[in-house]
């Protein structure tokens, strides 16, 4: 299913109540998700790899993690589980672009587009099935519908990336309680075809604006 979702609109879902992880808490599409997430009232919890950069994030909970190491990530979602609660939301903004085919260009764009996904979504899966309004997010480009030889690495990740959000989408489409969307950017910035880093996190925040069945599976074009 694909939608569209076109400039910037009034946040009015309210999620005081639930726990969400935003995974990439550091970066631009990060910040401003654990910043929107937190002003509409839910818990946030942020993880990113940089100590440093993860103390200017301004979370309820924060979480130094490889999220490339399935034994870490395993190890945060049983320390989230105890010190925080059960997650009802996962947002995937694990960001990184590399162009060409190179195999040290594939590695860094496996490893951080599709390994973090497959990692965090797995850890925290159970908590999302049980939660009654689970939701998972992730950042996606054109260029997986629309790969070239310039960005094959890239496209080829961006595409398996949501092959498997289609899949955990196909998991929980019986239970109709929780659901898994894909976003799709050319980038994200302020510049002329980029999408500002608040609209994203606005979308982000209304996944719970909506009834799971609606959403499972889709994907959204956001200008």
């Amino acid at each position: 299913m694909t939608d569209a979702a076109t400039g910037p609109s009034p946040v009015t879902t309210n999620n005081t109540g639930r726990i969400v992880l935003v995974a990439g808490a550091t970066g631009s599409a990060g910040t401003a998700t654990v910043a929107a997430l937190r002003a509409s009232g839910a818990t946030v919890v942020a993880v990113g790899s940089n100590a440093q950069r993860l103390g200017d994030v301004a979370a309820d909970a924060s979480y130094v993690c490889d999220l490339t190491d399935f034994a870490a990530v395993t190890e945060l979602a049983a320390r989230v589980r105890s010190e925080v609660g059960p997650v009802d939301g996962l947002i995937h903004v694990v960001g990184g672009w590399r162009g060409g085919q190179s195999d040290s260009d594939w590695q860094f764009l496996e490893s951080r587009i599709l390994t973090t996904l497959r990692s965090t979504s797995i850890a925290f899966r159970d908590d999302l099935t049980a939660s009654p309004a689970g939701r998972l997010a992730i950042v996606s480009s054109p260029a997986a519908e629309s790969p070239t030889w310039s960005n094959a690495n890239y496209a080829t990740a961006k595409a398996a990336a949501e092959a498997w959000v289609a899949a955990l989408a196909s998991g929980w489409a019986k239970a109709g309680t929780a659901a898994a969307v894909t976003y799709v950017v050319r980038s994200i910035g302020d510049g002329d075809g980029e999408t500002p880093a608040g609209v994203l996190a606005g979308c982000m925040v209304d996944l719970w604006g909506a009834p799971a069945h609606e959403l499972n599976g889709s994907r959204v074009v956001v200008a």
